[in-house]
This record gives structure tokens, C-alpha cells and sequence, in this order.
């Protein structure tokens, strides 16, 4: 039996052995080296990157990268200039605390894959030195072939490579995660975050978990460039200037259908498109085309052909000094109340956290990027008050409508409560009940 998956940014397929996945990969590995031609039962993302890597003349051999990496004076001074660096206080809470106890490595890496960082358990990092996968080393597949933070660079977007789907053999025995950061202004990537260890870093979870912390990390971004403690990004193909108004807007979308926007220019209701609409932009700052949206929007091709027309809705509504276009986007700094939650929750701060989320975000809507959304910042605040224990905080959350049935966190209060508490068998008969 071979195990055949096409295009997927994840490597488990649902369904899929792990075991039979890496002998697979290792034969579709061995015999695109063998031939130069790409095998059938590897990823497209995989294939694409193997030829990239092959063309670019990187050693399937080699036991690193074959760029050399900084010194430590260098890299000292070009860590503490690095945007990345603002961000290092959220990426520890959410992926190096947890890492700690576990064979797992955290790298937060630049704009080309150099590792700025590189965090997690003694002998674990001693493991990674032996294939250069060390701070100040370069990543990106022109220097290290096929590998998850590397290629998210190159294609801008979250994945994983599992064992045998790197490129370079001595890297065999690893999987990873990674991500790229994006600036909350202008959306270029400014940086990574991977997680290496295992195979179980291939596992669906872990590229959840590291997409979740990089939602709070660009969310602690924009947040902090609001407040003006990081400087304004240069706008797209203009260097040194800013490509939007210094004022920001903010945008409320939690236990809301219709979502409110306030500017400079005023306060105003959105209808429910028009939110998921404003929201989708408020996370790409730097646009997003009529089908770009659309697809984000909708699950039928045909209906994009309405998005011109709404986008001149919404535009009339907000004005031209609000909404650009070609592509749509917004021209203020726009941060969200979901931002607010997530910045919370990386710093710790999950009382305030829970506090600031009065339900889920835009929860009428149905369209797949909003779906998403919603359901990573819920599984983001969901893990947080498992992972902190804290009773009070659990019974808050369960005391809300439509969570009596939350498995997971009424065993989780059921563990914080001390057992004569009067809570305790309302929560087991809950838990029964949910069960059922």
C-alpha cells in the first residue's frame, strides 16, 4: 500500500500511518535523487520544493546549511534591531514554556529563514547543532533545502515537513512546523516560527499551535504600533514612508453579528458582510483582491462575480479616506477586540483575557476564513484556561451560555476545584450529561 497526498500544507493526512508515511517518503526521496524526476506519492509542496532545492544546487549530503552563520557580536546586534524581538515575550509563553517539557525545539527565525533564536531542552538543541540548526544559522532552501521554515518563507504560508520530506538527508530523523509573522502594516513576512522535534511535530495539533501563536504575535505587533512603541513600517514600494493615516481604527467583532467600526471619521454599524469583509481586511493590511476575498468569503466559485458590487457598497459607507482599492484594503492601522484577547492571552494575563471575550467572534457567520478565525481564537483562549487550571476562571467560562457541554474544561475544573467543593458533583452530572 502507498500512501498518496497531493497538494496539503499539513503532512498527516487524516487517516494517514505515520510509520508507512516516512517509508514512502524515504522511497520517493532515494528516487528522486536516483532519477531527478518527482515521484507520485509526495506533496505538491514537497515535489516543488525537492526541484527548487535541486536546481539551486543545495547537497542532499550536507550536514547543515551551506551559508555561514553570524558571529555572536552580529547576531547579538542584528537580534536587538530585528521586529521579531518585540514579539520574543509572546513566542516564549505560548511555545517555549510548554516545549519545556517535551523533546521539541522553538525557532523564531527573520524574513529569510536566519535563526534569531532557537529555545527548548538541553538535549534536544545539542541534537540540532549537529545539522547547523543553531542561532545565526540560514534556513532558507537556497542554504538548507526543503524544511518547514525555510519553505513557509519562500511560499508565505504555514506548513509542515515530516522525516524523509527534507531534502537534506542527515535531517532525516526530524519533522517540524513553522509559520510566517507578517507586519501589521504593510503584511510582508518579517520573520518565522517553527517548531522541530519528532514525529509527532507533524501531527495536525502542532501546526495549529504554532499558527495560534503567531496570530497573537502579529496581533501584539499591531497592537504595539498603535501605542507607538514600534516605529511605522514603510509602505509597499515607497522605503521610508508610512502607507497609512497615523490615527487607527478599531474594530469590535466579539459576540457580535454586526460588527462596529470607530475611526477618526466616526462610529458605524456594519451589516454582517460588510463585517466579515472589514474584519478579513483588518487582518491583511496590505489588501486583499475581489477574489481573494471572495474565496475567503464563499465556497462556490460563482459568487464572486457579487463582490465589485458590495466592496462599492461598503466603500460609499466608509469613504474613501477609510477603504482603498486595487486591492481593497484599509488605509488606517485597524486593530480588533479578537487582537486585544490574543495579545492578553500570550502575556499571561488570562483573567483580563477572559474578561475581554463576551462571546465568539462574529458568530452568525458562516463563511470559511471567518470560521476559521473563530474557531483559532476559541481554541486558543480554551487551551490557555486548561493549561492555567485556575477554578475560578474554568467556572467562569463554563458558567456562560453554551458551555455547559465543554468536555474538557469540566474535567479540567473538576481537577482545580478541592474536592468537598459544592461545585464539584454539579460539574460530574454536567459531565455525565455531555458524555451522553
Amino acid at each position: 500500500m502507498t500512501v498518496t497526498y497531493a497538494a496539503s500544507y499539513a503532512a498527516w493526512p487524516p487517516g494517514t500511518d505515520p510509520d508507512l508515511l516516512r517509508r514512502d517518503v524515504a522511497r520517493a526521496h532515494e528516487e528522486f535523487l536516483s532519477t531527478g524526476r518527482p515521484p507520485r506519492p509526495v506533496r505538491d509542496v514537497v515535489r516543488d520544493s525537492w526541484q527548487r532545492s535541486l536546481r539551486g544546487g543545495v547537497d542532499p549530503e550536507a550536514d547543515g546549511p551551506r551559508s555561514p552563520g553570524l558571529g555572536a557580536a552580529e547576531l547579538r546586534d542584528y537580534r536587538r534591531q530585528h521586529p521579531m524581538a518585540a514579539v520574543l515575550p509572546v513566542v516564549r509563553s505560548l511555545l517555549v514554556e510548554p516545549a519545556q517539557d517535551s523533546d521539541q525545539l522553538v525557532a523564531v527565525g527573520d524574513e529569510r529563514a536566519r535563526l534569531l533564536w532557537v529555545e527548548g531542552t538541553p538535549g534536544l538543541a545539542a541534537r540540532a547543532e549537529r545539522i547547523g540548526f543553531v542561532e545565526g544559522a540560514q534556513w532558507a532552501e537556497d542554504a538548507a533545502g526543503t524544511n518547514a521554515p525555510g519553505t513557509a518563507v519562500a511560499l508565505g504560508r504555514p506548513l509542515q515537513i515530516y522525516a524523509g520530506e527534507h531534502f537534506i538527508r542527515p535531517v532525516h530523523s526530524w519533522s517540524c512546523s513553522a509559520a510566517p509573522v507578517r507586519d501589521p502594516d504593510t503584511g510582508a513576512v518579517i520573520g518565522v516560527l517553527d517548531l522541530t522535534g519528532g514525529d509527532d511535530i507533524a501531527a495536525p495539533h502542532a501546526l495549529a499551535l504554532v499558527r495560534a501563536t503567531v496570530a497573537a504575535a502579529e496581533a501584539e505587533l499591531r497592537l504595539l504600533r498603535l501605542r507607538g512603541v514600534l516605529p511605522a513600517a514603510p509602505a509597499p514600494g515607497a522605503p521610508g514612508a508610512s502607507g497609512t493615516s497615523g490615527a487607527g481604527a478599531r474594530l469590535e467583532v466579539l459576540a457580535r453579528d454586526r460588527a462596529r467600526l470607530t475611526s477618526p471619521y466616526g462610529t458605524v454599524e456594519l451589516s454582517p458582510r460588510h463585517s466579515e469583509i472589514v474584519f478579513l481586511l483588518a487582518r491583511h493590511p496590505r489588501g486583499l483582491g475581489a477574489d481573494a476575498l471572495a474565496a475567503r468569503l464563499h465556497e462556490h466559485e460563482s459568487a464572486r462575480v457579487t463582490m465589485r458590487a458590495e466592496m462599492s457598497r461598503l466603500r460609499r459607507l466608509l469613504g474613501p479616506q477609510v477603504l482603498g482599492s486595487r486591492p481593497y484594503r484599509l488605509l488606517l492601522p485597524a486593530a480588533t477586540d479578537a487582537d486585544e484577547v490574543r495579545a492578553l492571552l500570550a502575556r499571561g494575563a488570562h483573567r483580563r483575557a477572559l474578561a475581554r471575550y463576551p462571546g465568539a467572534l462574529l458568530p452568525g457567520s458562516d463563511a470559511p476564513a471567518i470560521v476559521d478565525a473563530r474557531e483559532e481564537l476559541d481554541w486558543s483562549l480554551r487551551r490557555a484556561l486548561r493549561d492555567r487550571g485556575d477554578a475560578r476562571l474554568l467556572l467562569d467560562w463554563l458558567d456562560r451560555p453554551g458551555n455547559h457541554d465543554d468536555v474538557e474544561l469540566l474535567r479540567a475544573a473538576l481537577r482545580a476545584l478541592p474536592r468537598e467543593s459544592p461545585r464539584g458533583p454539579v460539574l460530574r452530572a454536567l459531565l455525565d450529561r455531555a458524555r451522553r
